[in-house]
């Protein structure tokens, strides 16, 4: 390829929006082509001409109702084989187009806010960022987990290439790196909204702000190099591709060329803001901008304008107004100028500016090293009048706004920011103000008429607003999940040795081989013959049977006495627990009575610091299928699982958390409680998940268990985001879980949900969980761990 001594000029300018260009993004169909989405509520798909010397539109895509803020290219798969493209929009919606309709193929909704940075992985995984402080991941159309964290809107967001790693950038000022839904490792450093992001390799990423810095970072923290060029916020950074230098673009009109870690180019833009940017794969730039209209710049000479359209560009530019506020120009004394015989001098390096005073105009130059000239980029002056001509010109609180008012409700008091967008309601925003701000309501009609009179009445249409889920909060991911297990504990750390003991036998058999491997009875013995998967999918739920009744009665008598007076049991509730015990842990055709049930229920709600015996006799009852459809049914269950969920406090006993995981796994047996555990699958699970940190490794394998009977029931069901919650739970608890009996349940319940599933295998690896658990396919004892972890691999 012919090129010009490595310098960018003009190869086409592209009118096709009508609106600033705020996204850009690489095609991988056509070859060659690129994606650009707008304010004007559209994305275009644009094919290079076939002499190679411009671009054509092949289609314009439409779905959101409001701005389109970013866009990105998902890879292609067997049903997609030319991708997918992916745009976010003020709308706080995700659509998802073929390449064949101009309307979308889907709709990702679940941002409370707008989608304002998208990212797309291996294995059809999708990244957003949003202006609700929060990303989420997404596979096909359901979303996976929600990442929870920044507390200001994410402005920016990547997918790095080893698998479960993701990137997100804030207006907090902050960079999150996320492994598998939860936050590995915060990178400080920038004093502004982070607004962009680009990977340069496994162990490297960039970063660019509105504190006008790019700084490239070491991921395991290090920031390694601080880049100085820009005068204003720079919105967006694109690395060459097989390289490490970038580009940027920002609100001081320019695009910067960085090679080698010096800025070795600017190119000033006829426009305010230069929003986006992406390089091609043959290295040529392309930006869009505040006035609609997208360039492309070219080293090649072959690609490069006619001399015609670079004189019209050059025009353009001459023509444009500099605000020195917002420019790289400085403070300026027109009497101190000089004339414009100073543009006689050469230049002393690419992009020099140079001011000449011509009469009492302020003309500012630029010096092009490849021409050996000074080219006119514009007239200076006071104020370029364009605040807000732009989105994003204001920003408060980390958000765009087309507005942002200064509010003084009284002379003698505070003023008040009141930010708004030309497609909000005035009176709802009225409204909101004033609640914020606990100012009287008797200003709505005064604070709403102010904001039309001076928006002039601008309204494109009214936004929805949408409620918080009240378990979870905006709808966050909180991973929990389940799984099966039957153990053999050790001595409780709670009650002392010799004492009674949760959940314990007295009389436990030594193992002998051959038997099922989720019991602590048999250790798996493999012979010559070639491994066979006896491990998963596991079919049935794996329950916590062992009981000694005697002990568990004996202490609760003994903590009666410690009992509130008014929930102290009489002799005759004992006999009646006893008999229930009896009726659950019997092979009876006995069904236990109301009264009965009545009387354990009365046991459960006794004080914290008392109430694990009862727990036990919950955990052994709650087996029965007449104890659990009465628990469990449509009723009662809420007040039932509630009252469980209490127990799961992190700060909470740790035998009551070791009995209501207990008690939750032992539901999975009948149907009424298999309903109940994935009707509330996601408390339940955000739940259960906070006592990963116990270090108690009973709890621990409670907890694998609760994740393997979950993985049972969702390997009968087509249900992704529940698998999805399950894996990352099983990922999050991998890394804090050291007892291998734990590990060996997580292992089983992650074969179980991938298996025969190819959505959750491409879930699984864009995780990394095969990196995670290679470690224990050398495990040598006991056996079952590294058998079963082999199986896994296999699959993955």
């Amino acid at each position: 390829m012919a090129s010009a001594g490595g310098t960018y000029r003009l190869s086409c300018s592209l009118v096709g929006h009508e609106l600033d260009v705020r996204g850009l993004t690489r095609a991988l169909f056509p070859p060659g082509g690129f994606v650009s989405v707008s304010r004007d509520r559209t994305a275009r798909l644009w094919a290079p001409d076939s002499l190679n010397r411009g671009f054509t539109e092949m289609h314009c895509m439409s779905g959101h109702s409001n701005f389109v803020s970013c866009v990105c290219v998902i890879p292609s798969n067997e049903n997609y084989p030319r991708g997918l493209i992916a745009t976010g929009g003020n709308d706080h919606n995700i659509c998802i187009f073929t390449l064949d309709n101009t309307t979308p193929l889907y709709v990702l909704k679940g941002h409370k806010n707008t989608v304002c940075s998208l990212s797309s992985g291996k294995f059809g995984t999708l990244l957003s960022g949003s202006w609700d402080t929060t990303a989420k991941v997404w596979l096909n159309d359901k979303c996976m987990m929600t990442l929870q964290g920044h507390t200001a809107a994410v402005w920016a967001v990547k997918i790095l290439p080893e698998q479960g790693l993701m990137l997100t950038g804030s207006a907090d000022k902050t960079i999150k790196l996320w492994k598998a839904g939860r936050c590995e490792r915060t990178f400080t450093g920038h004093e502004d909204c982070v607004r962009g992001l680009a990977i340069l390799s496994d162990s490297e990423f960039l970063s660019c702000a509105n504190d006008a810095s790019i700084r490239r970072w070491q991921i395991l923290g290090e920031c390694l190099q601080i880049y100085y060029g820009h005068t204003n916020y720079i919105y967006s950074i694109s690395v060459f591709p097989h390289d490490k230098d970038f580009v940027t673009t920002g609100e001081d009109r320019t695009l910067r060329i960085w090679k080698q870690g010096e800025c070795a180019q600017i190119i000033r833009l006829p426009a305010q803001s230069v929003w986006s940017c992406c390089v091609l794969n043959n290295g040529d730039i392309v930006v869009g901008a505040s006035d609609g209209i997208i360039r492309v710049f070219t080293e090649s000479l072959e690609r490069t304008a006619s001399a015609e359209e670079i004189q019209a560009f050059e025009n353009e530019l001459s023509q444009a107004t500099i605000d020195p506020k917002t420019s790289d120009l400085g403070d300026i004394n027109v009497d101190d100028l000089p004339g414009r015989e100073h543009l006689k001098e050469p230049g002393t390096r690419e992009g020099q500016t140079r001011l000449i005073k011509d009469d009492r105009n302020v003309e500012a130059y630029q010096w092009s090293v490849s021409e050996e000239r000074w080219i006119k980029i514009g007239e200076v002056v006071g104020s370029s009048g364009a605040t807000q001509q732009t989105s994003g010109r204001v920003l408060y609180e980390g958000k765009e706004y087309d507005y942002v008012f200064t509010i003084d409700v009284n002379e003698n008091g505070p003023s008040y920011k009141l930010p708004y967008n030309i497609n909000d309601d005035p009176w709802l925003t009225a409204y909101n103000f004033l609640q914020k701000n606990d100012l009287n309501p008797m200003f709505l009609d005064q604070v709403a008429k102010f904001i039309i009179d001076n928006t002039k009445g601008q309204m494109l249409g009214n936004t929805g607003t949408e409620l918080s889920d009240p378990f979870t909060g905006s709808g966050r991911y909180v991973p929990g999940s389940s799984s099966e297990s039957n153990a053999v504990l050790a001595p409780d750390p709670f009650t002392g040795a010799g004492r009674y003991v949760p959940g314990s036998a007295s009389n436990v058999v030594a193992p002998l081989s051959g038997i099922d491997p989720f019991t602590g009875r048999s250790a798996y013995q493999s012979n010559n013959a070639k491994a066979e998967n006896i491990y998963f999918p596991k079919k049935e739920a794996v329950t916590f049977d062992q009981a000694n009744p005697s002990q568990i009665l004996g202490k609760l008598k003994e903590l009666n006495g410690d009992a509130p007076e008014e929930q102290k049991l009489t002799e005759d509730d004992f006999i009646i627990l006893e008999k229930i015990l009896f009726i659950t842990c019997n092979t009876t055709v006995e069904t236990p009575t109301a009264q009965q049930l009545l009387t354990l229920w009365k046991a459960i709600n006794w004080p914290e610091d008392i109430v694990f015996p009862a727990l036990d006799i919950l955990r052994l009852c709650i087996k029965h299928p007449s104890v659990n459809e009465n628990f469990c049914s449509e009723k009662d269950s809420i007040q039932f699982s509630g009252h469980l969920l209490k127990f799961l406090s992190p700060n909470g006993k740790q035998a009551n958390q070791l009995l209501a995981l207990r008690t939750l796994c032992n539901c999975f047996v009948s149907q009424a409680g298999q309903r109940l555990m994935m009707e509330q699958r996601d408390t339940l699970m955000s739940h259960a998940i906070e006592v990963k940190l116990c270090g108690n490794k009973n709890i621990h394998i409670a907890l694998a268990t609760l994740t393997l009977n979950y993985a049972v029931c969702l390997h009968k069901v087509n249900n992704i985001e529940g698998k999805a919650q399950c894996l990352s739970v099983i990922s999050t608890v991998m890394e804090v879980v050291q007892d291998l009996e734990a590990i060996f349940r997580l292992l089983v319940a992650l074969g179980t949900l991938i298996s025969d599933d190819t959505n959750a295998v491409q879930l699984a690896k864009s995780l990394g969980v095969d990196s995670q658990i290679k470690k224990y396919a050398s495990v040598s004892e006991p056996a079952k761990v590294s058998e079963c972890c082999r199986f896994v691999l296999n699959l993955l």
